[in-house]
């Protein structure tokens, strides 16, 4: 009897309702980003993408060029390709040994404030400074080869990798830590038993991920002399050899599709 009893309805609430200083800030950002757009349409050119459907003579033999690719030289290519994942493998492997120190010193929830903000400085200077700037110092350092590349991989992948390993630390689960704290341990055990084991399966997956980006960070370095298949790349598009330059460009699209398989099977294993 009572279950044939209709209840009330609950009373469904009101949709959240923005404030007039709220819409009117949106108002201003996007349409302050709407005015950049519209005051950039002329200086970076885009009145001229119609070029784009009314080609040049050169420009369709570059094309059929481009769809016959030469793969007689497809060993060197390869060797070359070979030495571009290394350059990005030891990049990376040494990044993460810089990251990890700088980004547990930036967390703002285990380190005070007199280390943070210093840390967090190197971390922008590391992350500003393109990839090919880094790259050319090395060369005027220590000469061509693949060593720039490592170096200027190992900074620019320290910093962005620092700056994504702190933001990991500061969303962690305080309940670890405080009960590693509860024992008595020192700050480095709350850091070892506390810290590291909840953000270690993220830190991996963010090193995997830069590894990707950095196969192909270390294909542009190659341009600058700092070895690698972009060397190569920028000796045939020299030489206008456009065969080639189609046998390498489908020789780095293979190699860092594999790369990418290979990186999102090992992530699926750790998350």
């Amino acid at each position: 009897m009572t279950d044939a009893v209709a209840r009330p309805a609950a009373a469904i609430p009101n949709p959240p309702v923005k404030s007039m200083g709220a819409w009117v800030l949106d108002v201003l950002i996007w349409g302050g980003v709407a005015a950049l757009l519209v005051y950039s349409f002329g200086p970076v050119e885009l009145n001229h993408a119609t070029r784009l459907f009314d080609p040049s003579e050169s420009t369709r033999n570059f094309a059929r060029e481009l769809l016959r690719p030469d793969l007689t030289d497809w060993r060197l290519f390869v060797s070359k390709m070979w030495e571009t994942i290394q350059i990005a493998l030891w990049g990376t492997f040494l990044a993460v040994f810089a990251a990890i120190p700088m980004g547990l010193a930036a967390a703002r929830n285990i380190a005070p404030v007199w280390v943070v903000t210093p840390v967090r400085w190197v971390m922008n200077l590391l992350r500003s400074i393109p990839d090919l700037v880094i790259g050319l110092l090395f060369v005027v350092a220590v000469g061509l080869g693949p060593l720039p590349g490592v170096l200027a991989i190992a900074l620019n992948t320290a910093g962005v990798l620092a700056k994504l390993f702190s933001e990991a630390v500061e969303s962690i689960d305080k309940g670890p830590v405080e009960g590693v704290r509860a024992t008595g341990a020192t700050k480095l055990h709350e850091i070892v038993w506390g810290v590291i084991p909840q953000v270690a399966p993220l830190w991996t997956s963010f090193a995997l991920y830069r590894f990707e980006s950095n196969s192909r960070s270390a294909t542009v370095l190659g341009l600058i002399g700092a070895g690698g298949i972009g060397q190569v790349l920028f000796d045939r598009m020299n030489a206008f050899d456009f065969r080639d330059v189609s046998a390498i460009v489908i020789i780095v699209v293979v190699a860092v599709t594999l790369i990418d398989m290979l990186s999102q099977a090992m992530r699926k294993r750790l998350l």
